[in-house]
């Protein structure tokens, strides 16, 4: 997310106000990594380092309100989301263009056309967001759609938030879903084939963290977004079950 006006920014939390988390407090002591729980820790404040850090580890890295990137994580192979043909501002890893610029074609083609928000953030732009945040909501509602610094997914450089091409922000009004728009419904729809996967769901905040966000999606590679959509688990559910405890 980026800084938004204010009555776009009440907005939003009138589209969050279904799934909002109780911020818990920090836990003393994470689950051993050698768990055989099915499910990953309920959601709590705290920072643990990710368990899957390393850089060629990008489709298994978990990301929430506990885990974290260290600041120093930085993509080294930065590419502008235009190379795929979208217009918008930003960059992703380059190992993501084969697969952006197959699904851009084929959004366009059924007349969903996109565009992108944002998508790389470092570190340190983090910590200006979610700050920006913290300072017109306050810590709890922040935390509920701004990720602290270290806990974004945007960190990995395989994260985009797209929008509608021609339209603004996919949260700029009051009350907006961005899924009812023809670009978001086809995205809700073939996103996954191309390899991206929604990260933060409609009433799944219990799950994943945040609040809901149909713009925001990860990429994982064909093979492991066609698991998790078939699959019916959400991404966090789904990586924890899939070797992120370990």
């Amino acid at each position: 997310m980026n800084r938004l006006t204010r009555a776009a920014l009440m907005g939003l939390l009138a589209l969050f106000a279904t799934s909002l988390v109780a911020v818990a407090p920090v836990a003393a002591a994470d689950p051993p990594s050698n768990s055989t729980t099915t499910n990953p820790p309920a959601c709590r404040t705290a920072d643990v380092p990710t368990r899957s850090p390393a850089y060629a580890a990008y489709q298994k890295t978990l990301l929430d309100w506990i885990y974290r990137l260290p600041s120093t994580y930085a993509p080294r192979d930065l590419i502008s989301v235009s190379r795929a043909g979208l217009t918008g501002s930003g960059s992703v890893r380059t190992l993501l263009i084969p697969d952006l610029t197959a699904m851009a074609r084929a959004a366009r083609a059924a007349g969903a056309r996109l565009a992108v928000q944002s998508a790389y953030r470092s570190y340190s732009t983090q910590v200006g967001v979610f700050n920006s945040w913290v300072r017109q909501l306050g810590y709890a509602q922040a935390i509920s759609g701004s990720a602290r610094p270290g806990h974004s997914e945007h960190q990995l450089g395989t994260v985009i938030d797209f929008k509608s091409y021609g339209g603004g922000a996919p949260w700029s009004l009051g009350g907006y879903d961005w899924a009812t728009s023809k670009a978001g419904r086809w995205m809700m729809n073939n996103a996954w084939k191309y390899g991206f996967v929604l990260s933060y769901p409609k009433n799944m905040a219990s799950q994943v963290c945040y609040g809901y966000e149909p713009w925001h999606y990860r990429y994982y590679g064909r093979a492991i977004a066609a698991a998790i959509h078939y699959s019916g688990l959400t991404a966090r559910y789904w990586l924890w079950g899939h070797g992120s405890n370990q």
